[in-house]
């Protein structure tokens, strides 16, 4: 076994076993990066020094002696529009090319206080927007399973990294599925944790309403550690919420005896891959063969989620973006001849056309006279698919369905029909309009060689019983030990 497949338990055991130091482990991720990142442009910036340095200082203090973090000495990656301090931030667009951030968000703080060492930013579609990363200012990032394949979008650098083990986790970012689906993309696991469990503070707002910060790991097991270490109250973000954080390792007891499981007929209907369909239906009976009690179940209001999430997202993206003017933040256009000038030649050559399209089509929606029509409107809507799934709640402990309604698709297939691109999100969307846990697990390969996300979504602050069933699911198969050739 090479030691990018170890999970966290059995790194912590190597390290106070002295099999490995952490500077070993800092050594051993950056040679497979130089190996595989021409390949893949998973990452766009590398912390080679720093993480080197903090490596040796972490072997020299020899903390395993006494109290250590929960994450001691092990390298993370981290998405590019997660704030980190002194290490370049671009969130995947030209207008912050340069942007050197004098602070840590508050997920890099607690990151650091468990002793985890950054290794490097990852790709992203542009400010978050895109299912693919092809809408990177930067660069494409490829899926590791198949270098003709996007790895899925927004957070598919972090994604990529994990699948094809040159980071042992990551952190992503989720606004309409985008931490479960290139998740689901690249054979890893993916967990959007509930809106306000974990800090948004630091995080380059997409859409703030629905953005939430992640772990994307290789198993369960790996994400209950890492959502242990981000989930907190945060003074810093008025929408974190003030709740008890519960012990998530200690639920991994595989048990889902009796635990009832709704299967939303929605999200196996028209558009579904018949592929993906029987490995849902294949991992509806695993789990039913451990006890747990499946039914059909209806959430009548999906149809329109996709229509909603593309009005609300957009909408607060276009008041979002809007601090980018060349004056307080990003680039400035040199090319402008008075004020308003630079502002329009700071923003057109600054933002990439998905950036641009989203921002049009918000702006539109908040529009006077079309306020009430659209973007009224959609909020009655999110309403609707939130009260969907709370009457389901009532009754059922989780729900499952696929991740996404195909697999990964070919660089450059949908470009020019953004359209085909956004219905890939039908399946992950009403989780963020809903705000409530989600966890995208593998359950398989395609014939063609392709992984499958399982979706497991439960109720508000209860990522206990979502880590329950995904782990205990996972210790009955092995598609999580799948990964790709490279």
């Amino acid at each position: 076994m090479s030691i990018f497949d170890k999970k966290i338990t059995e790194l912590h055991n190597a390290l106070e076993q002295k099999q490995v130091s952490v500077s070993e482990l800092i050594d051993a991720s950056f040679q497979r990066i130089k190996q595989t990142d021409d390949q893949l442009k998973a990452f766009l910036t590398l912390n080679e020094e720093q993480a080197k340095q903090k490596a040796k200082q972490l072997d020299e203090q020899g903390s395993l002696q006494g109290e250590r973090g929960l994450l001691f000495g092990l390298p993370i990656a981290v998405k590019d529009n997660i704030v980190t301090e002194h290490v370049t931030t671009t969130a995947g667009s030209k207008m912050l090319e340069n942007y050197d951030p004098i602070y840590n968000a508050t997920v890099m703080d607690r990151i650091c206080a468990s002793e985890s060492i950054l290794i490097g930013k990852t790709n992203m579609d542009e400010f978050g927007m895109g299912g693919s990363t092809e809408n990177s200012a930067f660069q494409v990032t490829v899926n590791p399973w198949n270098k003709e394949y996007v790895p899925g979008g927004s957070s598919g650098g972090s994604a990529a990294a994990v699948a094809a083990r040159q980071a042992f986790f990551a952190l992503g970012s989720d606004t309409g599925g985008s931490i479960r689906q290139p998740a689901a993309y690249c054979g890893v696991v993916g967990l959007k944790p509930t809106y306000g469990l974990v800090s948004r503070f630091g995080l380059i707002s997409y859409a703030s309403s629905l953005d939430t910060i992640g772990p994307i790991t290789k198993n369960v097991e790996d994400a209950a550690y890492l959502l242990s270490v981000l989930a907190a109250h945060d003074p810093y973000d008025s929408t974190s919420a003030d709740v008890d954080v519960p012990d998530y390792i200690s639920a991994l007891n595989g048990n889902v005896k009796g635990l009832k499981v709704g299967v939303p007929k929605e999200l196996l209907g028209e558009g579904v891959d018949q592929e993906i369909k029987d490995k849902i239906q294949q991992a509806l009976k695993t789990l039913e063969g451990m006890g747990a009690i499946v039914e059909e179940v209806s959430l009548p209001h999906t149809e329109y989620a996709v229509p909603t999430y593309y009005i609300l997202g957009p909408s607060e993206a276009s008041s979002n973006l809007a601090r980018y003017d060349g004056v307080r933040f990003g680039m400035r256009s040199e090319s402008g001849n008075d004020l308003i000038q630079m502002y329009k030649e700071t923003r057109s050559q600054g933002f990439g056309a998905e950036v641009k399209r989203r921002i049009m089509l918000g702006t539109y929606a908040l529009s006077s006279g079309y306020y009430d029509a659209y973007y009224k409107k959609a909020q009655q809507v999110r309403t609707l698919i939130k009260q969907d799934f709370d009457e389901l709640f009532a009754n059922y402990d989780v729900l499952i369905g696929p991740t996404t309604p195909t697999t990964a698709y070919k660089i450059g297939e949908k470009v020019a029909d953004p359209l085909k691109m956004y219905l890939n999100d039908i399946c992950t969307a009403p989780v963020n309009l809903a705000g409530i846990p989600a966890i995208s697990v593998p359950c398989g390969l395609t014939n063609d060689g392709l992984p499958v996300g399982l979706q497991i979504m439960g109720k508000h602050f209860d990522e206990s019983t979502v880590l329950r069933v995904a782990h205990a699911f996972e210790q009955q198969t092995d598609h999580h030990s799948a990964r790709p050739q490279l």
